[in-house]
Formats: structure tokens, sequence, C-alpha cells
């Protein structure tokens, strides 16, 4: 089969359309076609070779040359105890090794039917970044119906699902973006939108009960002028700058400048899980996320596609197509 790999890290140029083997279901895996995949800020992380990629990644060289993680297909065989999953079933999910013709995942892993409202192109935007929104204001910060939300880098794959989950839990919604997408991120249903380029949200007088930082960009001191006493602040997410640890650099500050505060400063990385990618489904079906796709790229072009995922500021996600 046709995979996206890279044997070294690098620029985008290091990734190579190769011929490898087609991987075959273990007893409890399923194999999929894969349709369409999307990238991720892991992804690119994996493939530049920052220092905490490498440390689980490889030192030297990647251990998996295998790229990408979302993925949206059709099944086309089942292991022999597999029971969930039948040949001919759309799905999507969450996979290493995505940007291939097929991958393998167990059946009680970060897979679920895929809804018929959506088109593959746009499940395969939902399991990394939905979920990453999904567990950071349900699960860490425990939104609550009627909260004042605060969304920082709204405009981008985890934020454009934020801003829509966060309205359908009932909160009020207020989206931090650039002058561009303001009028896209009113579409999704914020009920307030700052124009960083324009304006400081650190100064703006209003106070929140949630913040869920995807940008990063400002300091705990910024931040908390700006939180209720007993808020809770989830990063998840921050500048790309620092080239040894990326958005860690950022997460540590918060975390040691937010020491004695009150308020509660979580950071994680999502979970993908079949429970969770079957709520997402109730949300998509009942019209309450809609996934956004910034450009569509074929996977022999995955290179381009990375270039422009690391230069710009896509609007939602960027989406691989798999022929």
């Amino acid at each position: 089969m046709k995979a996206i790999v890279h044997h070294k890290y690098g620029s985008p140029d290091v990734l190579e359309l190769e011929e490898i083997d087609k991987p075959v279901a273990a007893e409890d895996e399923v194999l999929v076609r894969v349709h369409a995949a999307s990238l991720n800020i892991l992804d690119w992380y994996g493939i530049s070779g920052l220092a905490i990629a490498r440390i689980g990644g490889g030192l030297r060289k990647p251990k998996d040359p295998r790229v990408g993680v979302d993925f949206a297909g059709v099944v086309e065989g089942v292991g022999a105890n597999v029971k969930l999953f039948k040949p001919g079933e759309e799905v999507y999910g969450g996979r290493d090794g995505s940007f291939a013709e097929y991958v393998t995942i167990r059946e009680q892993r970060g897979i679920a039917p895929k809804p018929a409202s959506v088109t593959f192109e746009q499940a395969a935007t939902v399991p990394v970044a939905g979920l990453t929104a999904l567990q950071g204001l349900r699960d860490k910060g425990q939104i609550q119906p009627g909260q004042n939300v605060l969304i920082n880098g709204a405009s981008g794959g985890v934020g454009t699902f934020a801003v829509q989950i966060a309205k359908a839990f009932g909160a009020e919604v207020t989206a931090v973006c650039h002058t561009r997408h303001v009028d896209m991120i009113r579409s999704l249903g914020a009920d307030h939108v700052v124009d960083y380029a324009r304006e400081d949200f650190t100064r703006s007088g209003q106070r929140y009960d949630l913040i869920l930082d995807v940008a990063g960009g400002r300091s705990w001191r910024e931040c908390r002028r700006v939180l209720k006493p007993n808020a809770t602040f989830v990063i998840v997410g921050g500048p790309k700058t620092n080239r040894l640890v990326g958005p860690l650099a950022h997460i540590i500050r918060i975390r040691v400048a937010a020491l004695r505060a009150r308020q509660k400063v979580i950071f994680f990385i999502a979970n993908a899980n079949r429970e969770d990618l079957i709520f997402m489904n109730e949300l998509l079906e009942a019209g309450k996320l809609t996934p956004l796709i910034d450009h569509q790229y074929t996977l022999s072009e995955l290179p381009q596609a990375m270039r422009h995922f690391a230069e710009g500021h896509p609007h939602g996600k960027i989406v691989i197509t798999v022929e």
C-alpha cells in the first residue's frame, strides 16, 4: 500500500510517499481502507523532531516512520474476535500512521461508526481536534450551562470545535481570533468575538469561569486578570516558537507562575476513545457541530499541506484525501 513516511527529522521535505506492506488485522482489530485523514500539530512536532517528540519517538531518527493520526474510511476486514464492526461499514477514529491507504485498529480503541450526515473529509477532522476540545471543556474544565467561557485561539481545528461544543453545553462564549476569521467564528455561534489584532482580551474587564487556551502567547499574570476567583484555565496548546520543546516552554511558565493561584490550571493531551467519538456523533447528527475544512490536499501533496499548516493560520482543519 501507499503511505507517507519520514526516515529522518526535518522540514516537510523529509516526507516521502512510499510503498509499504499492507497491515493485517489481528484477532481484535479492524482493517480500514482510509478515504481521508487530517493534520494536527502533533504531526508537525513529530516530523520536525522537537526534543519532546524525540524522547518517545526516537532520538536520532523516527522509531516509527509513519505519520498521521486522524482517519475516516470503510472497514475492509475484521479479526476473528471483532464484534462491533463489519466489512463495508463507514468509520472514523484515531490511529498512528493514518496518512496511508490502510490502517488497523483495535475495535475497543478510538474508532466509531461515521455518521451518515458527514462526509469522510469532515469526519477525519474530528478525532484529535474535536476530542481535545470536548475533553478540555467537559472533563478538565467542568463546563456548566450559563458559564462565561473564553476560547483563546478560536479559528483553528481545536478552537472551531471548542466554540461549538461550548455553545452546545449552554455556555456564553467569547472567542479570540484574527480579523480575517471574525465573521466565520461568529457564524459558529460565538456570543462575543475578540479580534486580537485590535483588542487585548486580558484588558477587557470581563471575567470568565473557564478559559480554554489553544493559542497561548499570554502570560499567567495577564490571563489571571480575566479569570474569576474559582475559575479553571485549561491549556491545550501554545506558541510554536521554541525550537526545542515547542509549546511546553509556555505551559511550564504558566504552571510555575500559577502555583499559588486559587484558580485551577490544567494541561492535558486528549485521549482518542470510542465513547467520546460516539458523543461527538450525537452533536454532529443533531446539527450542533459542523467541522470546518480550510483546505484539502491529496496524499502525495502532504509536504505542501504541512507547509501550509506550519506557515499559515488555517481556519478549521487541513484534510488529506486518500484515493
